[in-house]
């Protein structure tokens, strides 16, 4: 339980310095929140939690093929939030879009015989 503790609060603790940061220096926010420390922190939590060298392989792979369906959301929300549309709007129709573009990626994978 402590070990799930000590997670959260490292975890937590990146997600809130990023939102400081970004109060403060909107690059300076945006540069850290960049980072692959989400990922990072995933590699390390399954590595010490498994040692299984193949199933942190597999994950690092996943998330690379993840990652190009995202990048659209933030093209999307800063046109929209900069053309009057609300935030909650704005961030759900990022969402929306690349949840859509995840369907479509796992569809394109299993063509291409990829597994994720």
């Amino acid at each position: 339980m402590l070990y799930i503790a000590v997670k959260a609060l490292i975890s937590g603790v990146i997600v809130a310095a990023v939102s400081e940061i970004a109060r403060r220096s909107p690059a300076g926010g945006a540069l850290l929140a960049s980072l692959p420390l989400v990922s990072v922190l995933g590699m390390i939590w399954l590595w010490r939690d498994t040692h299984d060298p193949v199933r942190v392989a597999d994950h690092v792979q996943a998330t690379l093929w993840y990652l190009a369906p995202s990048v659209p959301m933030f093209l999307l929300i800063p046109a929209l939030l900069r053309h009057g549309t609300g935030f909650w709007l704005a961030l759900g129709l990022g969402c929306l879009l690349t949840f859509g573009l995840y369907l479509l990626m796992l569809w394109a994978a299993s063509r291409w015989g990829v597994r994720l």
